[in-house]
């Protein structure tokens, strides 16, 4: 047989087939008689390819009037929407799938990793949202806060003075209840077992207000001023599975209280989630020996306010009524406190306030993943319809055939639908799935206690009507595009996706490496904003330097034996105590001047009461003059001022100028560098030290560099055991205490590079996904190419160029958005890092590299493949 001769004579099989089943059969029998003979003439005029061609054409043009009697009779429009069409879309669809299983799984893939960051980040939203909600009066129940002025900007404070309560109870009717509060440390001890918790002492009314579960006993159990009602995991840890009421707790190793009730522990996502016991506040008064003494003061700040408005008052309105209260009594003080209601629907999303405006808060970053959310769920349906059009080409002839026999156009659509949704209900199932695999990860970056709701019919609902409306979006661009294809041109072989067919498709992928390269831009400066507060001098040596909280009256009057006993250890180069702890700013004065204080300005110094050691203690570093020093007896009445404090007091010569704070006068000797003990991303407050051994409540020590902290740890706590072997030793590393005041920021920085981790992960699947049908696509040109000569390098170089051009236009769009955002994030920080060129530079090279190396794969792939077989059809 020569090389041109034909294989076959023979028409296609399934074309003679329609033509007999659909006409009748004696029209079939002379119509196939004519056309097998304009077949023959066909092949021997035209060649065998072209006579097939012919043939099929004028079968389907035959079969049209047919085929339109037949559509009418066999599928009313009621028959798209059947139970047995539905099936056999999703039969083809299916089948579909499992033929094209590459497609298949970076499609499901992608969607279901996609679906599963939108839902983990709408678990943490609705977690956000939820805050507070678990206490029933949540609407009504608000915290008095208040405003003072020290210099120009309005400053907040949530401690109040205690008379205020009283005031609010009797003078102001649109109070339903009100309530004092003391966050409190201490030591509760139960028989063998001690342990160090935070708990709340409250008036009654606090209860009813917050909610207060009881699982045991009553709310009225706090009307006992020698009561304590413990949470259920601290009754648990006390006394396992035997019942708790009646039985006794010793508070600091010197109060015996009762348990008259058990609470269900506060939710993670409650401000009272720390709050594991709750104490009288009668109890407290009665044993706090400065608390007996500033029962009507005014002007003392040391205690939160709680209360419940009634169904018919505003906050705002309340608020507006009770602000003034202070100022209008006589001898206001110079601060001029504005007392307002902070709602507790607020409490957590909106705390953040700027000389006297609330200014947000965390709501921001519920703003912010939200839309990270919709957008990795975008780039996750971008892949599905530009994988779906790009394969348009492959399946024109199928669409072709199916309307020249009869397809209705909503018939093709409802096929297309149908395979959307199919994919879209694998790929919800296949996220389910992995966000409850990635949910304990998840959790610990966040700090959360999320699950999913597996028994939530919300939570199905919601999910199920996501993936409908997804798969809706995601294939309705697929279905009415393919479904418009015109038959005959794709027939004949006319049919053309044009040259802008590719333009939505290259749209998308700019769209999609936009949001990818932003979020990390995003991400960089985020960390590289935290870096830069911890690189900040910090004023002190953090290494190796521990604090203890001195809770019970064991630790006090014992000073120099204690310290004594810690140095003989040898793991101990220092000790000392002071009033605060050392990463925390507490306590201050405006009962303060110097020579030059102008009398119109009454600023907040900070106060902190040391003992001797205390410099050498912790390291500070001094800038002028002297440490405090027992060789001199008048340091008693000496003053070391913070770098802050000397610059606000703008002295001459600060080292023996003289101060008077609190009714006495004190002698500067010193100047110390600034030391970070509030927000690392703000400015130090003025503070001053002074020596105090009475007013204290913190042991500070350095271990010794030369031993092992766990070693040097064991003999300091023997060492406390001898004199409070009552407690246990509990003590925190000042650079741990340090750290977390980056908290907020590192979590969002860890959360923001997960899901640009992620986005890029689909991002570029998508693109492997488009480079795999470009290839493909091109596999006879890469063939003629190389059989001209074109070597694999240029053959790469054409395949990626393309791809590479739509990131660069990605990176220029993201770069504008991603620094005025930034720049305006950077804004809410006094103290920040400035945004630099290479962060861009950095982050467009990074994206290109990823780009080629998504597409290398595929483009080498085919660059390699050999011409012969790519061009043996031809």
């Amino acid at each position: 047989m020569s090389r041109n001769q034909p294989k076959t004579t023979k028409p296609p099989r399934w074309a003679t087939t329609l033509l007999r089943s659909w006409a009748s059969p004696a029209n079939a029998e002379e119509l196939e008689g004519d056309l097998l003979e304009m077949y023959t003439y066909w092949q021997q005029t035209a060649g065998l390819k072209a006579a097939k061609w012919r043939y099929i054409l004028s079968v389907l043009k035959l079969l049209r009037p047919f085929a339109r009697k037949k559509r009418s009779q066999d599928y009313p429009k009621t028959y798209l929407f059947s139970h047995s069409m539905i099936q056999n879309y999703f039969k083809i669809a299916l089948r579909n799938l499992l033929k094209n299983k590459g497609y298949s799984a970076i499609n499901i893939g992608g969607l279901s990793v996609g679906m599963a960051v939108a839902m983990l980040i709408g678990l943490w939203v609705y977690d956000e949202l939820s805050f507070d909600r678990y206490h029933k009066n949540h609407d009504r129940v608000t915290q008095l806060f208040q405003f003072v002025t020290f210099e120009v900007e309005k400053s907040i404070y949530d401690v109040m003075p205690i008379p205020l309560a009283g005031e609010l109870r009797t003078k102001y009717p649109d109070f339903q209840s009100v309530a004092l509060s003391k966050r409190q440390g201490q030591v509760l001890a139960a028989g063998e077992k001690k342990f160090a918790k935070t708990g709340n002492a409250v008036e009654p009314a606090f209860l009813e207000m917050m909610s207060v579960k009881m699982l045991s006993g009553s709310r009225n159990g706090l009307d006992d001023p020698n009561s304590i009602l413990l949470s259920e995991s601290l009754a648990k840890a006390f006394f396992g599975d035997a019942n708790p009421l009646n039985q006794l707790i010793k508070i600091n190793n010197k109060l015996n209280v009762k348990v008259t009730g058990v609470y269900e522990d506060f939710p993670n996502n409650s401000t009272f989630k720390e709050v594991l016991y709750l104490t009288p506040w009668n109890l407290f008064v009665n044993n706090d020996p400065y608390a007996k003494t500033i029962l009507t003061e005014w002007d003392s700040n040391n205690y939160q306010i709680y209360a419940q408005l009634k169904k018919d008052a505003d906050a705002n309105q309340v608020s507006a009524k009770i602000k003034d209260i202070r100022t209008k009594m006589d001898d206001p003080p110079g601060y001029k406190p504005e007392f307002f209601l902070h709602p507790m629907d607020k409490w957590h999303l909106y705390a953040d306030f700027k000389n006297g405006v609330n200014t947000g808060g965390l709501i921001q970053f519920v703003w912010l993943f939200g839309i990270i959310g919709v957008f990795v769920l975008l780039l996750a349906c971008i892949n599905f319809m530009n994988l779906s059009t790009a394969r348009s080409e492959k399946r024109a002839k199928e669409v072709g055939i199916r309307k020249a026999i009869g397809s209705l156009r909503g018939q093709l659509i409802g096929q297309f639908f149908s395979e959307s949704l199919l994919v879209v209900f694998i790929a919800f199932i296949l996220s389910v799935l992995l966000a409850a695999a990635a949910l304990p990860f998840f959790n610990e970056v966040a700090e959360k206690k999320m699950s999913i709701l597996w028994f939530n019919p919300y939570f199905w609902l919601l999910g199920l009507g996501f993936s409908l409306l997804t798969g809706v979006i995601a294939g309705s661009y697929p279905a009415i595009y393919l479904s418009s294809f015109q038959p005959l041109k794709v027939l004949k072989g006319t049919f053309s996706v044009g040259r802008f067919a590719a333009i939505p498709r290259k749209v998308l992928v700019v769209t999609q490496f936009t949001v990818s390269v932003t979020l990390i831009i995003g991400t960089i400066i985020i960390f590289r904003q935290i870096q830069f507060a911890k690189n900040r001098p910090v004023g002190y040596s953090k290494n190796g330097l521990i604090e203890i909280k001195m809770n019970t009256p064991e630790l006090f009057g014992h000073y120099q034996a204690l310290r004594l006993d810690l140095l003989n250890t040898g793991a101990v180069t220092e000790m000392s105590e002071s009033s605060g702890a050392i990463t925390v700013q507490d306590g201050g004065t405006t009962d303060i001047s110097w020579e030059g204080k102008s009398p119109e300005t009454q600023p907040l110094v900070m106060s902190n009461a040391v003992t001797h050691e205390y410099g050498k203690t912790i390291g500070w570093q001094l800038k002028q003059g002297r440490d405090f020093s027992r060789s001199f007896s008048t340091d008693s009445s000496a003053m070391i001022l913070n770098e802050s404090a000397a610059k606000l007091m703008n002295l001459k010569k600060p080292l023996d100028s003289f101060v008077r704070a609190s009714g006495k006068q004190y002698k500067i000797i010193g100047v110390v560098k600034d030391m970070i003990k509030e927000n690392p991303f703000s400015p130090v407050s003025p503070s001053f030290f002074i020596i105090n051994y009475r007013n204290v409540g913190f042991i500070n020590i350095r271990l010794a560099p030369n031993v092992s902290a766990s070693e040097a740890l064991a003999k300091v706590e023997n060492v406390f055991k001898k004199y409070n072997p009552g407690s246990p030793f509990t003590y925190n590393f000042a650079d741990e205490e340090y750290t977390k005041k980056f908290g907020t920021e590192e979590r969002i920085g860890k959360l923001a590079s997960f899901f640009a981790i992620l986005a890029i992960f689909i991002s570029c699947l998508g693109l492997f996904g488009l480079a795999s049908f470009v290839a493909e696509q091109r596999t006879k040109e890469i063939g003629i190419r190389k059989v001209l000569g074109a070597s694999v390098s240029n053959l790469w170089g054409m395949l990626s160029k393309d791809f590479v051009l739509l990131v660069i236009i990605s990176c220029l769009v993201s770069i504008p958005i991603s620094w005025y955002f930034m720049d305006n994030w950077l804004k809410n920080y006094k103290y920040h890092t400035e945004i630099s060129w290479w962060i861009f530079a950095l982050t467009g090279l990074g994206a290109l590299g990823i780009t080629l190396l998504t597409v290398s794969y595929q483009a080498i792939k085919a660059a390699l493949l050999d011409p012969v077989k790519s061009l043996r059809s031809e």
